[in-house]
C-alpha cells in the first residue's frame, strides 16, 4: 500500500525518529546510499517556484541513484490547464513519485487520491512538511534530546508554524508560538496539536506576545510576515508585525547560545535583522542543508523497495 506524505499528521512519532536515523546515517556516508533508489524517477510538479525545495529534490535524488524531472508552473498550469487528478493519474503511470508544491492543500489532496505512486507535499498553504521534518532534526543535531527543547515561533501562524506545531506535538518537544492578533495558527491544528501533545508530554502555548515567548527558549524561530500569494498584504503586515521582529533585543531574553532559525527566504530587516543571521546563534544555513538529508531519507521510506 503506497504511504504519501501530505502533512506531519501522516507520520507516527515512531516513524518521524526513524526518518530521523536513517537521515543521520545518509549524512555521515552519502555513497553507502548511492545506488538505493537507482532507476527510479520523481517528477516535481511546482504551481510555486523554489529555490531550496527543487534543487534539495533534485540533487537528493541524484545522490540516490535516481533522477528528477521537473514541471514549472507554466508547463502544466494545474487546475486550469489540466484537472489536478488527472496530471496525477497520467504521471504517477510514468514516475515512482511526485512532489507537488502549490497553493491550495486541497491539491495536495486531490494529487494523492489520484496517483498511484507515493505524493509528497513540498509545500502548501496549510502544511509544510519536509520543513518542520528538516528543522526538528536540526534542533536535534545541535540539542540532542527535542523532549528538552523549547521552540519560540514568533511571526505568521502559517503552514510552516502549522506543520512545526503538529511535529512538536509528536515528538515531545515544546513549542511557544506568538502572533500578531487575527494571524494566529487555525483552532483546528491547535487543538490536533493539544491532542497529540497530551499523549507526547509536549507543552504548547499561543499567545500574542513575542518577549513572553521566546522567555528561556533554547530556540527562536521565525518566517517571512507575508508568504509567497500574499504580496498585496506586505505593508498591511509590516505594520502589523513591527514588533515581532527577531533581533537582538528579543533574542536576550531566550535562553543562552539560543539557536536562530528561518525557513528562508529571510527578508533581512524585517522578520530578523542581519546582526541575528549572521550570528553565531544561526543554524539557517544548516536548516537549509539539512532539508535535503531529511528528504533523501523520505523518499527512500517512501519509493524504496515496498
Amino acid at each position: 500500500m503506497k504511504k504519501n506524505l501530505i502533512s506531519i499528521l501522516d507520520l507516527s512519532s515512531e516513524e518521524i525518529y526513524d526518518l530521523f536515523n536513517l537521515t543521520v546515517k545518509l549524512k555521515k556516508n552519502k555513497a553507502a546510499y548511492s545506488r538505493t533508489l537507482s532507476g527510479k524517477s520523481l517528477a516535481l510538479v511546482f504551481q510555486k517556484p523554489s529555490n531550496r525545495t527543487r534543487v534539495s529534490f533534485e540533487v537528493g535524488m541524484y545522490q540516490l541513484g535516481g533522477q528528477a524531472v521537473y514541471l514549472s508552473p507554466g508547463e502544466i498550469n494545474l487546475g486550469v490547464r489540466e484537472a489536478v487528478k488527472d496530471v496525477a493519474a497520467t504521471i504517477s503511470r510514468y514516475a515512482d513519485g511526485i512532489v507537488l508544491r502549490t497553493f491550495q492543500h486541497q491539491n495536495c489532496l486531490d494529487m494523492a487520491e489520484a496517483s498511484r505512486v507515493p505524493v509528497i507535499n513540498g509545500l502548501s498553504d496549510f502544511s509544510h512538511p519536509c520543513q518542520a521534518l528538516a528543522d526538528l532534526f536540526t534542533v536535534r543535531e545541535k540539542l540532542k534530546d527535542l523532549r528538552k527543547v523549547t521552540l519560540a515561533y514568533v511571526g505568521d501562524g502559517n503552514n510552516v508554524c502549522n506543520s512545526l506545531l503538529f511535529a512538536a506535538a509528536k515528538t515531545g518537544m515544546h513549542i511557544a508560538v506568538a502572533t500578531p492578533e487575527g494571524y494566529a495558527p487555525a483552532e483546528s491544528v491547535l487543538k490536533e496539536s493539544l491532542k497529540l501533545a497530551a499523549g507526547s508530554g509536549s507543552r504548547i502555548t499561543v499567545g500574542e506576545d513575542p518577549l513572553k515567548a521566546v522567555e528561556g527558549a533554547q530556540v527562536v524561530y521565525t518566517d517571512v510576515w507575508a508568504s509567497m500569494g500574499q504580496e498585496e498584504e506586505i505593508n498591511k503586515r509590516k505594520i502589523i508585525f513591527k514588533d515581532f521582529q527577531i533581533n537582538a533585543r528579543l533574542l536576550a531574553k531566550a535562553a543562552p547560545g539560543a539557536l536562530v532559525m528561518h525557513c528562508l527566504p529571510a527578508h533581512r530587516g524585517e522578520e530578523i535583522t542581519d546582526e541575528v543571521m549572521d550570528s553565531v546563534n544561526s543554524v539557517v544555513f544548516d536548516q537549509a542543508e539539512n532539508r535535503m538529508h531529511v528528504q533523501k531519507a523520505v523518499l527512500i521510506k517512501l519509493l524504496g523497495k515496498r
